[in-house]
């Protein structure tokens, strides 16, 4: 964790546990029923958009790639929320608390269009197990990113 004039902030490496632990209780080499792969749960497409070249085995049993994954997938959102992380960041909306640490793990969870949709219109989106848009923002508030 990061301190600030006493007080204890969550960083990076806090909110890629926590991430991981709510995805696949930080198993790297897990599979879920949808086909989605490793720590983070991504898909294999996602993974070769982020510009890794590796087979699916070789991302299931590197973890290092996994976190480099989840870092450049970070980095894509956060340049294509910009402008939502400037409006929305440190305000209230639709009764929840929002930070660029939420938008980013929602846009993890649905993709950064549909949290879009939440953030303008109320339009409460949730992944195929169910988990909503709200969940990830709320749960993953306040972590101090630095990226």
């Amino acid at each position: 964790y990061i301190v600030y004039d006493d007080v204890c902030t969550l960083g990076l490496e806090d909110f890629m546990h926590d991430l991981g632990f709510r995805e696949s209780s930080n198993r790297y080499h897990v599979i879920n029923p949808y086909g989605y792969l490793g720590r983070y749960q991504f898909s294999y497409s996602l993974v070769k958009r982020m510009g890794f070249n590796v087979t699916r085995d070789e991302f299931l049993s590197d973890p290092l790639i996994q976190d480099q994954v989840l870092l450049q997938l970070l980095f894509h959102n956060k340049q294509i929320m910009r402008d939502v992380i400037t409006i929305y960041d440190g305000t209230y909306v639709h009764g929840m608390w929002v930070t660029e640490s939420g938008i980013l793990a929602a846009a993890h969870l649905i993709g950064p269009g549909r949290v879009k949709r939440f953030l303008k219109y109320g339009e409460v989106s949730q992944d195929a197990f169910g988990t909503s848009v709200n969940d990830y923002l709320s749960s993953f508030s306040g972590y101090n990113l630095n990226i």
